[in-house]
């Protein structure tokens, strides 16, 4: 299952789970829309595609809660 990260790794941006804009690698590296084409859709840590992180809504969420761990390091 999904961590669901709550922000970008590169600029903070926070992204809910329940939203969409945010991309991630296979390692789950997470990054907003900007950041994410600002590296041509790869992964800076990796080096893996980035892709479209699909929502967790209702009560997959409630029952499922997103990640709280904030990764950007700023």
């Amino acid at each position: 299952m999904l961590e669901m990260r709550p922000d970008c790794e590169r600029c903070g941006a926070d992204l809910p789970a329940d939203e969409g804009g945010a991309f991630i690698c296979s390692f789950e590296c997470t990054f907003c829309a900007a950041c994410a084409d600002a590296l041509d859709e790869r992964c800076p840590n990796c080096g893996g595609e980035l892709l479209d992180r699909p929502a967790r809504v209702g009560k997959a969420l409630a029952n499922n809660p997103a990640s709280t761990e904030r990764r950007f390091k700023g």
